[in-house]
C-alpha cells in the first residue's frame, strides 16, 4: 500500500503538526498585568458535555487559566491553557487551544485572562469525517501572573476504558459529536474529555516507531493485544485499542527519540492533548520521558530445505533507480529472507521513477536490484513482469507501479507462454488433467473496472522439480479515503473496501478457473491485499475453499506486516490452494524487518511460505 497510507503518504512537518489550526486570523495582545476580571465563562462552559461546543461561535471574555504548553512553528501558532478550579463534571474539558496565527508571548505557567471567538475546528476538513477541536480564535490576552504550577491528569490503563467508541447518532449519519461524553464508558469520549488539558503517561512502551515529523505512538495499556515484539495487534474491527496514543514534539525535531517498537519512554511524558488528522488524539509533549531501548533486532527466517520451495511477497515501496535504497532491500532479500526461489515484488517504478513523460518499461530497475542482490551474495535472479499502460494503474503519478516476478534459475523455471500485454486477460486450458495458462506472464481480468486506476494481478506458470506451481501477483487498492478509527462517525466507514472486494472476487474466480481445471493444482495468491485476514476482502478471497490466508497458521502475537497509529496489522498475505494446505510440512512467515523500525527501507514486512510441491 502506498498508506502507502496502506498504510504510505508524504507530508511536510508544517502540514503534519499544522492541526488544530483554524481558517482565520488571529491577534495576541499582552497586556500589563492587573488583577483578574471575574470570568463570564468558564473553560468548561466553552467545553460543554459533548464535543461540540454549546457557545459554537459566540464571544466569550473573562476566561481563566494557566498556560500548559505553547506551539511557536507551523501555520497552527497558539497556545493551551487551563482552568485550575475544575467542576464536578467529568464529561467537560478544563482545557482549551488558543489559534494566535501569530508567534504568542505567553509561556507554560503564566495565568492569563482571555477574551476570544469560540470556534469549531474539523482537521483535515469536512470530508475527512474527523472529530471537531473546540478553540479559540481572535484572542485578546491579558497575562495576570507567571510561575504558576501546571495542573495534569495522569492518563493511565486504569483510566481508559476497555470499549472505544459509542454508536454514532443514526439521526445526524452516525455522527457522534454531539452525543453526552461518557468518560467511563468509552475511550475515545475519555480522551475527549480531556481535550486541551495537560496530560501526563507514565513509563510507555512505544507501538510505532518514531518517525520524521517528530511523532511516535505509545500504548498506555500494556498488556492491550501485545505482540510477541512488543507493538499492539490490531486484532478486529471491534478491538481498536484504546491505550494506543500519540506522542509528537513541541521543541525540536533534532530532540525527538529514534525510537523502534518494544522501546519505552521511561519516567513522565507531558504535554496537552491534541486532536489532529493525523491520527486524532495526541499528546504534544512538553516533557519527554527518557528512551530505553528495547533492542529489537531484524529479524531472518530459515533457509529453505532442498525439496522446499520458498515464495515471498515484499513490497519496496516505489522503488525506482534513482533510490538509494537498492543495497539495504538487495541485504533483506538475501540475508534476512535467505533468498528465496520465488519473490512477488510489489511497487517496482519504471526506469524514471516519478518523471511523468510516458516511460512505462522498467527493466533499468530490476537489473540495479538484480545487481544489488549478487553484490549482497545472493543468486542472479531472472524476472518476469507486463509493463502497464501508462498512467493507469494507480500509485505515485509517473511511477507506473506494478507486480514483478523474481526467481532463481538455478532452483526453478518460469514457462514463458507468448500474449501476455498490458491489456490481455490471461485464461486457464485443462489437458490430460493438468491447467496451463493462456499467457505466462498474463495480467487477471485487466479489463475489469474492478482494476480501475489500480494494480492488475499478474499471473505466472513456474516448475519446481519437474512440478506445476501457479502464483498470482497482487496489488489490491489502498485504504486511502477510509475514515480513521477516531472519526466523528461511528463505526467509520470503509469506502476503499468496496473495490478491494471486487478485486478479491475476480482473484478468486481466476483461482477456482485454475483448480476447475486442475483440482489439485498447486495456487499460491499473494502480495500486498491492503487488507486484514479478518476483513470482507479476505473473506471474499477465501471464498467457496478454493484459497486460505496462510498468515492465520501462525500464532495470533506474530500476525502482523505492518504498523499504522498504533497498531500491528495484516497487510500482506499469502494464499494457499487446498494442495499446498494439505501439505503439512508447509511453514509461513512474516519477516519482521521493517514495520517495527524508525530506520525502514519500506512501511511491509516481507512475507515467505515454504512448502513441497
Amino acid at each position: 500500500m502506498s498508506r502507502s497510507t496502506s498504510h504510505s503518504f508524504s507530508r511536510s512537518r508544517l502540514a503534519a503538526l499544522a492541526v488544530a489550526c483554524a481558517a482565520v486570523s488571529g491577534t495576541l495582545a499582552t497586556l500589563p498585568a492587573h488583577p483578574a476580571a471575574a470570568a463570564d465563562v468558564a473553560i468548561h462552559d466553552i467545553q460543554g458535555a459533548t464535543r461540540i461546543s454549546p457557545l459554537t461561535g459566540q464571544q466569550v471574555t473573562g476566561v481563566t487559566g494557566v498556560v500548559t504548553g505553547v506551539r511557536t512553528y507551523g501555520s497552527s501558532r497558539g497556545f493551551w491553557f487551563q482552568d485550575t478550579r475544575p467542576d464536578a463534571d467529568p464529561a467537560t474539558s478544563e482545557g482549551v487551544f488558543v489559534f494566535t496565527s501569530s508567534t504568542p508571548t505567553v509561556k507554560a505557567g503564566d495565568a492569563v485572562t482571555v477574551s476570544a471567538t469560540v470556534s469549531e475546528y474539523v482537521p483535515g476538513g469536512a470530508s475527512s469525517g474527523n472529530q471537531s477541536l473546540t478553540e479559540l480564535t481572535k484572542p485578546t490576552v491579558t497575562v495576570n501572573s507567571s510561575g504558576n504550577p501546571v495542573p495534569v491528569t495522569t492518563v493511565s490503563a486504569a483510566s481508559v476504558p476497555s470499549a472505544y467508541a459509542p454508536q454514532g447518532d443514526p439521526a445526524a449519519n452516525g455522527s457522534v459529536n454531539k452525543l453526552p461524553l461518557r468518560p467511563r464508558a468509552y475511550a475515545l469520549d475519555y480522551y475527549e474529555s480531556l481535550e486541551g488539558q495537560n496530560v501526563r503517561v507514565g513509563s510507555s512502551r512505544v507501538v510505532t516507531a518514531s518517525d520524521a515529523y517528530g511523532e511516535l505512538w505509545v500504548t498506555v495499556k500494556p498488556h492491550e493485544n501485545r505482540t510477541k515484539r512488543g507493538g499492539t495487534r490490531y486484532a478486529s474491527y471491534e478491538d481498536q485499542n484504546g491505550g494506543r496514543l500519540q506522542i509528537q514534539s513541541l521543541g525540536a525535531l533534532d530532540d525527538f527519540p529514534a525510537a523502534d517498537v518494544g522501546d519505552v519512554l521511561t519516567g513522565a511524558t507531558e504535554g496537552p492533548l491534541d486532536f489532529n488528522q493525523y491520527g486524532g488524539y495526541t499528546l504534544v509533549a512538553r516533557e519527554l520521558g527518557d528512551l530505553r531501548q528495547s533492542g529489537v533486532e531484524r529479524e531472518t527466517t530459515r533457509a529453505q530445505k532442498s525439496g522446499e520451495l520458498a515464495v515471498a511477497t515484499y513490497n519496496v515501496e516505489n522503488l525506482d533507480p534513482s533510490d538509494a535504497t537498492f543495497d539495504a532491500h538487495a541485504a533483506a532479500i538475501v540475508d534476512h529472507l535467505r533468498s528465496p526461489d520465488i519473490v512477488s515484488l510489489e511497487e517496482i517504478q519504471d526506469n524514471n521513477g516519478a518523471k511523468n513523460d510516458g516511460t512505462v518499461a522498467a527493466d533499468a530497475t530490476m537489473r540495479k536490484l538484480i545487481d544489488a542482490i549478487v553484490a549482497a551474495g545472493g543468486p542472479r535472479y531472472d524476472w518476469r513482469s507486463i509493463d502497464p499502460e501508462n498512467n493507469k494503474d494507480g500509485g505515485e503519478p509517473g511511477g507506473n507501479i506494478r507486480q514483478v516476478f523474481l526467481f532463481n534459475p538455478d532452483r526453478v523455471s518460469f514457462t514463458d507462454r507468448p500474449g501476455g500485454d498490458a491489456t490481455t486477460p490471461v485464461g486457464v486450458t485443462s489437458a490430460h488433467g493438468k491447467a496451463a495458462l493462456t499467457a505466462s506472464p498474463g495480467r487477471v481480468a485487466p479489463g475489469d473496472a474492478a482494476w480501475a486506476n489500480s494494480r492488475k494481478p499478474l499471473a505466472g506458470e513456474f516448475t519446481f522439480r519437474g512440478k506445476s506451481v501457479f502464483v498470482i501477483a497482487n496489488h489490491f487498492a489502498s485504504k486511502g479515503g477510509d475514515q480513521g478509527l477516531t472519526s466523528q462517525y461511528q463505526p467509520p466507514a470503509r469506502s476503499s473496501e468496496t473495490q478491494r472486494h471486487a478485486q478479491a472476487t475476480v482473484v478468486n474466480a481466476f483461482a477456482k478457473d485454475v483448480l476447475k481445471a486442475q483440482p489439485d493444482a498447486d495456487v499460491i495468491t499473494l502480495g500486498d491485499i491492503n487488507d486484514f485476514e479478518f476483513s470482507g476482502t479476505t473473506q471474499r478471497l477465501e471464498a467457496g475453499g478454493g484459497l486460505w490466508s496462510a498468515i492465520k497458521s501462525l500464532p495470533k502475537h506474530e500476525r502482523y506486516t505492518y504498523d499504522y497509529q498504533g497498531n500491528s496489522q495484516v497487510l500482506d498475505q499469502i494464499l494457499i490452494s487446498p494442495s499446498v494446505r494439505a501439505k503439512k510440512a508447509f511453514a509461513y512467515d512474516s519477516v519482521h524487518i521493517n514495520s517495527e523500525f524508525h530506520d525502514q527501507i519500506s512501511d511491509h514486512d516481507p512475507q515467505v511460505l515454504r512448502f513441497r510441491p
